[in-house]
């Protein structure tokens, strides 16, 4: 088959990008229901500005397969253009039919765009494909978006069985037993997604989060200057521990421990998944260490994180 050629092309389904990416932005511009109620216009113009982009560059590529493009899909949605990826989902099924991996990219998207009734839908069809980790995942984020954190933790917990050394999804699993009171058990997790993903910033501030929560403030400044955390991630881990505090949910000790003032150490040795340089927050390389020129951009501390599940 030959390859369609988006600048050159007459027939409409090559003109479909540049109307899907324009119909999203102007969407984004107008305001829709949902978390995305919040861009403001500054936001709006770069998201619009990203689609235009967007489809300039994907202009000249083929999609005469399935496999290609599910790549342009997943591409949009790593550039956050989540309302624009939704038409190329629907114009991708139409042409090859509905897929376990269409089914996750489709969940995402309705997820990120606030229709979570519909993405929660969407993940539980994938429970019974050979995405079932993803599915799990994505029901597990709708639950902490809930604050149901004790059903998230059990729900990614499955999703952690599945796919064991998925980094970001350990991360979501240790932040939500922070945020179900399951102190102790977040620590696992956290180490093991910061040690896979020395770079990831959500597996840095959550770590983070947790030696604030456990009162070893000394030890989160240090992790957060090693990876040049900027002042907007620091305040944010700093507001999430205290809100974690007042919620009541820390255990006893902790709690306790934390209005006093000292410090909770760690009743197991630290983790040493390799050697470290660093040791400062318990055997942990920094980003930094492993690629000096990584400077961590900012990250949101919540379940509704810019992680991808892992197929």
């Amino acid at each position: 088959m030959k390859p369609l050629d988006f600048c050159a092309s007459p027939r409409p389904a090559c003109r479909l990008l540049a109307i899907a990416c324009a119909a999203a932005a102007a969407l984004a511009v107008a305001g829709c229901a949902g978390p995305k109620d919040q861009y403001a216009a500054s936001t709006d113009a770069q998201q619009r500005m990203a689609a235009e982009a967007a489809a300039d560059t994907k202009a000249g590529a083929a999609v005469d397969t399935q496999a290609t493009y599910l790549k342009l899909v997943e591409q949009m949605q790593k550039e956050d253009l989540w309302f624009a990826s939704l038409a190329h989902i629907d114009a991708l099924e139409q042409r090859w039919g509905v897929s376990p991996e269409s089914t996750r990219t489709r969940a995402e998207a309705l997820r990120q765009t606030g229709q979570t009734a519909a993405a929660e839908a969407a993940y539980k069809r994938l429970l019974a494909t050979p995405l079932a980790s993803a599915g799990y995942r994505g029901l597990g984020l709708l639950a902490g978006m809930r604050g149901n954190y004790a059903e998230a933790v059990q729900l990614l917990a499955q999703a952690q069985r599945r796919t064991p050394t998925d980094a970001l999804l350990l991360s979501d699993l240790g932040y939500a037993h922070l945020g179900a009171g399951q102190i102790e058990e977040a620590r696992l997790p956290l180490m093991q997604a910061l040690q896979l993903r020395p770079d990831s910033t959500q597996a840095q501030a959550n770590l983070a989060l947790y030696l604030e929560v456990t009162n070893q403030p000394e030890r989160a400044a240090a992790l957060m200057d090693a990876h040049r955390m900027p002042q907007p991630t620091r305040l944010a881990v700093r507001q999430a521990a205290l809100q974690m505090r007042a919620s009541g949910k820390l255990p006893a000790p902790v709690a306790a421990a934390a209005a006093a003032g000292t410090r909770i150490d760690a009743a197991v040795a630290p983790l040493a998944l390799k050697p470290s340089r660093w040791t400062g927050a318990g055997g942990m390389r920094t980003a930094s260490q492993t690629n000096p020129s990584a400077s961590a951009p900012e990250a949101p501390l919540s379940l509704n994180s810019t992680s991808r599940g892992t197929p």
